[in-house]
């Protein structure tokens, strides 16, 4: 967990990492939905324990295949897939939220990703 600004009565931070799955099911995927699933839902019980205390909780949903040197990513369609990078300034800004506004889930994907 990190630390906010002293006297803010912010303790830290807690991010999960989620994914579709844990949204929708999908053919052939159920012990990875289970998983999802049931990560997400600890994620929300855990935010509606722990806010009060000062916790930011929050489930991020990668919902996208993530740029890396193994993958190419289709000429015809440049950044289809999550910029590493951005994933991470997605968290930071998750992290350094003021506690007025804190989001209990977010969801992150690529423009072409159809929902």
């Amino acid at each position: 967990m990190l630390s906010q600004e002293p006297g803010d009565g912010v303790r830290g931070t807690i991010l999960f990492t989620g994914a579709s799955a844990g949204v929708k099911g999908f053919p052939n995927s159920a012990p990875f939905a289970m998983g999802k699933f049931a990560q997400r839902g600890l994620a929300q019980s855990m935010a509606r324990e722990l806010h009060p205390q000062g916790v930011h909780v929050c489930w991020v949903n990668i919902d996208g295949a993530i740029r890396n040197p193994g993958r190419t990513e289709p000429t015809d369609k440049p950044d289809s897939m999550l910029s590493p990078d951005a994933i991470a300034d997605n968290y930071l800004a998750l992290i350094r939220q003021h506690r007025s506004t804190w989001s209990n889930e977010l969801d992150l994907r690529p423009w072409v990703e159809r929902f």
